[in-house]
């Protein structure tokens, strides 16, 4: 069988031309403790946990906004609380402070950071897509080019800029943000079996 073949850069041009994927999946959005104490329940009894968070960007210098959005996904279901309307309650620490279930990420310390501007915690059993894809030789960092080197296939950007703080969210955020944290399972899944059955690496000149 033929070995999958990676690049250490993923060309920015190329990434252009890629099919896009989007989640589409289950999307269900929490906005009140009740619910988050529900989906809690339900995310601790699954084997693994995509995870990502939004935040509303400021346009000009100054403070950053509190983390307004939290994406927990399975590979069919995914979670967004919205912490900028419940906070982080008690079921939402006890996710992230678990250390049962595998829960997966990029750049999960400066997601770490963010959420303890709300309330602070220890994070429990978290794995960096970014720490794994380092250790085969790949330079990018952003999910986007990571997930367009290993399936060929474009996330967009589109709604990162958008309002995370606004009274109801739009199909074209919730879609947005719960790709991101379903994009990590499938990324983790994916870079576990090529390190356990091998690889190609082709190393090409990064842009200028």
């Amino acid at each position: 069988m033929t070995q999958k073949t990676l690049f250490n850069s993923f060309d920015k041009q190329l990434l252009q031309t890629l099919p896009r994927i989007v989640f589409e999946g289950r999307i269900i959005v929490v906005q009140s403790e009740n619910e988050a104490n529900r989906a809690v329940d339900f995310l601790m009894r699954q084997p693994i946990l995509g995870f990502d968070t939004e935040t509303r960007p400021t346009f000009r210098p100054g403070p950053m906004n509190q983390v307004a959005l939290l994406q927990v996904s399975t590979h069919d279901t995914c979670f967004l609380f919205r912490l900028n309307m419940i906070g982080l309650p008690d079921s939402v620490l006890r996710l992230l402070t678990d250390t049962e279930v595998t829960k997966v990420g990029l750049s999960l310390q400066d997601d770490f950071n963010q959420l303890s501007r709300r309330r602070r915690f220890r994070p429990g059993t978290f794995i960096d897509i970014q720490s794994m894809v380092r250790s085969m030789g790949i330079e990018d960092q952003s999910l986007q080019r990571i997930y367009a080197n290993v399936f060929g296939q474009k996330i967009s950007k589109g709604q990162q800029l958008s309002n995370w703080e606004a009274g109801t969210l739009t199909e074209p955020q919730k879609r947005y943000a719960a790709t991101d944290a379903w994009a990590c399972i499938q990324l983790y899944e994916e870079l576990t079996r090529l390190q356990e059955t091998g690889f190609t690496l082709e190393v090409v000149n990064k842009e200028k």
